[in-house]
């Protein structure tokens, strides 16, 4: 059942007659708002498959049932923590499958995790939407480039490497380059952070400087290194994890007969987490798709928390630039946390600022009230974890599931003083990210006695006194280790028997949900879940990093190690890194289902000096900090905006919209300009321009000193274009030069005074300009 969500009757859910597919029911808000009837992520665990399309579409809000029959054209959701975007896009394919529009093998739904893509699987099954395909990038790439490399290369694809740090350890030897562990691992982030970008060994060190990145080496060397990891793999004739993707697009240029038959295979494409994308990664999809606008994105610019890894929201946020005609659903709705979680996260947001803070959407919680978020300050790291772990030992001394709550930290090298603490306090747990769940060696051993038992059954005197499926399940994984009691202590031995506990719960609910199931019945769903990767819930408190806790949800969080030097993270230098690890923090505060605890030490070690103070993120928020002024104006609320290919589409019931900015239009003639470099001056490029040559020029001398002095490329001070627009428009005050187009905060702070100043006609040193 639903927690704290009162009990809708079937009878609300009942569809009146005579509507025409896809159209609303104008069904009552009691049947989608305020519990767990349209939840993101609650659902029975073995619902039963809806008898028709118009029934997937029952208990969907009205933002969610927008985006479920918006079936035509490109669409881009805008989907808030929390506001069921998994729900609405396997609703969205279920229901074009089930009304007959959607071929389902023409489907192809992409993600970032194995996790993701199996749990997208996993419900689409449940709804009834046999064939789709739902893969990561990577899945689907190499499943394109092993079909189609012997017909466009010849002979075998090379042997893929599952890790790719070693072949960097022999290229730095081959280099005699010396690399500690920690150099190792940076260099290959490195390697893997220009292939996604699609940046040539030769081009890293311009790249590199456009982009801000700190080399973990000199610039030079890595490149250096890079080159000779290239050459090192061409040699052994090994292909690395980006090779796939890099390969896939080489092979969809090149060879048109390839692409077009990919693209006549897949017709209708959904992209989840799109804020994620990588520039390789849309290259790919762009030759997916080819000429065609049947694309459906959905993702949040406020969760956007891998940009190291090459992730970038501006796809996301320039969805409609590309795609005049879109229709974008924005989903505030929030039906995961309480409303003082969701004014928390709110908050921290409200105090964002750069691009994706511009778009940021304003959560609504739809569920009851619950607690104030607990903030707790202590002497020292042990103390802290020592505190967290009294807590959960009293919450799961009162109830509540040990594998409801998660402990979440800034670094994984931060887990180890939480694990040491749970395990002195008898709690149980478990790490995120360690080895998937059914590629446990006990959980493999398991299925094979299960699977025996339920072909032999009849001849297994294990089963003589097990009447039914969960007595039968826990006689067969006794002989495999399970216990009734679980064992002292914490380590391998309690997470085996947990994993063992998983399976003895799944068949306790399976058999609730279906009455008379048989151990053949169950291994069939185990089977099933192992495809789609849909593990079953290990009894245990999750211990996790922030990136990987994302995507996950808990009841009771606890936000640990939330001080200056640790969030925002001490090498986060930039405005744009602080504000990702601003973002990095929302995610772990909208995590939280009812309870959330942040605290923070104010030293490392016991008796040391307590230098540390909260998070800056804090201030405002936490129970007597000062007031941070919030940014205003810029919240996005829920709503449908149609474009041109949304009309054959459902009707949305009325929601408060934000109203639409003006089309930008070329000030000589009137065009609606959509490319970039027309935007950013304002005029389409053919029309006649009235720029200050001289002032371009004075303007291009000073910046090619800034650039001397800074080490950069010239580019990275101020693009041709934005130079061309300031030297047509001459701005004459802050306020002007601030409205161009590529003059951002942080560059109006360092540059604007020389700029205004070189618009007005006085000298500035080129190479004793500001900082």
């Amino acid at each position: 059942m639903c927690r704290s969500a009162p009990r809708v009757t079937s009878a609300a859910l009942i569809r009146p007659r005579g509507l025409p597919c896809g159209q609303p029911a104008h069904l009552s808000p009691a049947t989608w708002q305020h519990g767990c009837v349209t939840a993101a992520t609650h659902s029975t665990l073995f619902p039963q498959v809806p008898d028709s399309a118009d029934a997937v579409l029952e208990g969907l809000d009205p933002e969610q049932r927008a985006v479920a029959t918006a079936l035509h054209g490109p669409v881009c959701v805008l989907a808030g923590a929390g506001t069921g975007k998994t729900r609405a896009i396997t609703h969205r394919i279920a229901y074009g499958v089930r009304a007959g529009i959607l071929q389902p093998s023409s489907v192809l739904a992409v993600t970032f995790t194995n996790r993701a893509a199996g749990e997208m699987r996993g419900r689409l099954r449940q709804l009834g939407a046999v064939g789709v395909q739902a893969r990561t990038f990577h899945s689907a790439a190499l499943r394109q480039l092993q079909y189609f490399w012997p017909k466009a290369i010849g002979g075998s694809l090379p042997r893929l490497v599952d890790r790719k740090i070693q072949l960097v350890a022999d290229a730095a030897a081959a280099c005699r380059i010396r690399l500690d562990r920690g150099e190792l691992r940076d260099v290959t982030a490195e390697i893997e952070w220009s292939k996604v970008t699609q940046t040539v060994p030769a081009d890293y060190m311009a790249a590199a400087a456009k982009a801000g990145r700190e080399a973990p080496r000199d610039p030079a060397e890595t490149a250096q290194l890079y080159a000779a990891y290239e050459e090192l793999k061409r040699e052994r004739a090994v292909i690395d994890f980006e090779d796939v993707l890099l390969l896939t697009v080489a092979v969809l240029q090149d060879r048109h007969d390839i692409a077009e038959q990919v693209r006549a295979q897949y017709q209708h494409f959904v992209v989840d987490e799109y804020q994620d994308v990588s520039p390789l990664q849309q290259r790919l999809l762009e030759l997916w798709l080819g000429e065609r606008e049947n694309l459906c994105v959905v993702g949040d610019a406020s969760q956007t928390i891998y940009s190291f890894t090459g992730a970038t929201p501006d796809h996301l946020l320039d969805f409609r630039t590309r795609h005049p005609g879109a229709t974008v659903v924005k989903l505030v709705r929030d039906y995961r946390s309480t409303p003082q979680v969701v004014r928390l996260a709110n908050g921290l947001l409200s105090q964002a600022r750069g691009r994706a803070a511009d778009h940021r959407l304003e959560l609504v919680s739809q569920r009851p009230a619950g607690t104030e978020p607990v903030f707790t300050e202590y002497s020292d790291e042990p103390a802290e974890a020592e505190g967290a772990a009294r807590r959960i030992r009293e919450l799961v001394d009162s109830g509540v599931p040990a594998s409801e709550i998660a402990v979440l930290f800034r670094t994984n090298a931060q887990s180890e003083t939480y694990e040491q603490a749970l395990a002195d306090a008898g709690v149980p747990y478990q790490l995120r990210g360690a080895e998937r769940f059914f590629d446990r060696p006990e959980v493999r051993k398991a299925g094979i006695a299960l699977r025996g038992a339920a072909r032999f059954g009849g001849n297994d005197s294990l089963l003589d006194d097990a009447p039914d499926l969960p007595s039968q399940v826990r006689a067969v994984l006794s002989g495999e280790g399970w216990t009734p009691q679980p064992p002292a202590g914490s380590g391998a031995v309690r997470e085996r028997w947990e994993s063992l506990a998983a399976l003895v719960n799944l068949a306790q609910d399976f058999t609730a949900a279906r009455p008379g199931a048989t151990l053949a019945d169950l291994v069939a769903e185990l089977d099933e879940r192992a495809g789609a990767q849909h593990a079953p819930t290990v009894q245990g408190v999750t211990l996790a990093s922030l990136h990987a806790a994302k995507g996950l949800e808990w009841d009771v969080v606890f936000l640990v190690g939330v001080a200056e030097g640790m969030m925002p993270i001490t090498y986060a230098k930039t405005d744009e890194q602080v504000e990702e690890e601003r973002r990095l923090l929302y995610v772990g505060v909208t995590r939280a289902r009812e309870r959330l605890h942040l605290s923070w030490s104010l030293s490392r070690s016991p008796g040391g000096r307590p230098n540390r103070r909260p998070s800056r993120f804090l201030e405002g928020l936490r129970p007597g900090s000062h007031t941070a002024a919030a940014r205003g104006g810029a919240a996005g609320t829920g709503g449908v905006e149609r474009g041109s290919f949304g009309a054959a589409s459902a009707p949305a019931a009325p929601a408060p919209r934000r109203r639409q900015r003006s089309p930008a239009r070329c000030r000589v003639c009137g065009r609606t300009l959509t490319d970039a470099g027309e935007m950013k001056l304002m005029r389409c490029e053919d029309c006649p321009t009235d720029m200050d040559e001289g002032l371009y020029e004075r303007l291009r001398e000073w910046r090619a000193g800034q650039a001397r002095r800074s080490g950069q490329p010239a580019f990275c001070v101020f693009t041709d274009k934005t130079l061309m627009a300031i030297a047509e428009t001459v701005p004459d005050d802050e306020h002007a030069l601030a409205r161009i187009p590529g003059v951002g905060m942080r560059k109006f702070g360092r540059y604007g005074a020389d700029v205004l100043a070189i618009c007005a006609g006085r000298d500035v040193d080129v190479d004793q300009g500001r900082d």
